[in-house]
């Protein structure tokens, strides 16, 4: 079933020097309980993207469904749909863990005391318990990530939207975070929409890739059909891929749009 869909989704922004074209149209279907990597060099139209399609951004053309909520139509939808975690995060420094996610249901008209509730639920399956009474001041950088994610996960959406989650998190915060990304689609069900620029992270966790260049999605499929179809063998590189693809780095000759 598809979860996500996008026709010509499409952003152009103004400016004194004119249009500015940050997404060109993009084609997008994303499967239930699919772990999609959205990958792209550095203005390639990622985080717009995924700001469009958290309601964060209006677009000036094409069409989204997201949980069968239309985006213009029926924003109010597919924000109760989602849940998003920013590149920046956006945890309180100054108020606890528990203050944190129980003001985050409230804020979900969740009663005071099911919010208590919900924040207990969520420090369980989030490794947060023995955090609960600290101040969000005081986290590690992958403890305030997973803070970032539990408060997503308040109203338990059905997709989950993380724009570069492990950005600044060392070797051992980064593998807790594909180890709960992956319980987070294996026991919830939960699609993830994930983008990241650690190729080995996309690598390692997502069923099937997109990659978009210049505002428009330029090959689409599994890690391995990509590297089989733009980097000539299973064994290269996703990075190597990653540069054919791009236009940055060598292709094979005969490489096309990969769409599996």
């Amino acid at each position: 079933m598809t979860i996500i869909s996008t026709a010509g989704l499409a952003r152009t922004f103004r400016s004194r020097r004119g249009p500015v074209e940050a997404v060109r149209g993009i084609d997008l279907a994303v499967r239930e309980g699919e772990i999609l990597g959205f990958l792209g060099p550095n203005g390639a139209g990622k985080t717009t993207t995924l700001r469009m399609l958290t309601t964060l951004l209006a677009p000036t053309g094409g069409t989204a469904t997201v949980a069968g909520h239309d985006l213009a139509a029926d924003p109010a939808g597919v924000r109760r749909a989602c849940g998003y975690v920013a590149q920046s995060g956006g945890v309180d420094p100054q108020i606890t863990v528990r203050e944190e996610l129980v003001t985050q249901g409230r804020l979900y008209r969740l009663t005071r005391a099911r919010a208590a509730e919900r924040a207990e639920e969520l420090a369980r399956e989030l490794d947060l318990t023995g955090l609960l009474d600290r101040r969000c001041a005081a986290l590690s950088g992958g403890q305030r990530r997973r803070l970032d994610i539990a408060m997503a996960l308040t109203h338990r959406p059905g997709v989950l939207f993380l724009d570069e989650p492990t950005t600044g998190l060392d070797p051992g915060s980064r593998a807790d975070l594909w180890d709960l990304v992956r319980r987070l689609r294996d026991e919830h069900g939960t699609t993830v929409f994930l983008t990241t620029h650690y190729l080995d992270e996309a690598d390692a966790l997502a069923d099937r890739l997109v990659v978009v260049d210049r505002g428009v999605v330029a090959a689409e499929g599994t890690p391995g059909a990509l590297k089989l179809a733009y980097g000539g063998s299973l064994d290269a590189s996703l990075q190597d891929t990653f540069l054919a693809i791009t236009g940055r780095g060598p292709a094979p000759a005969d490489a096309a749009p990969v769409a599996v």
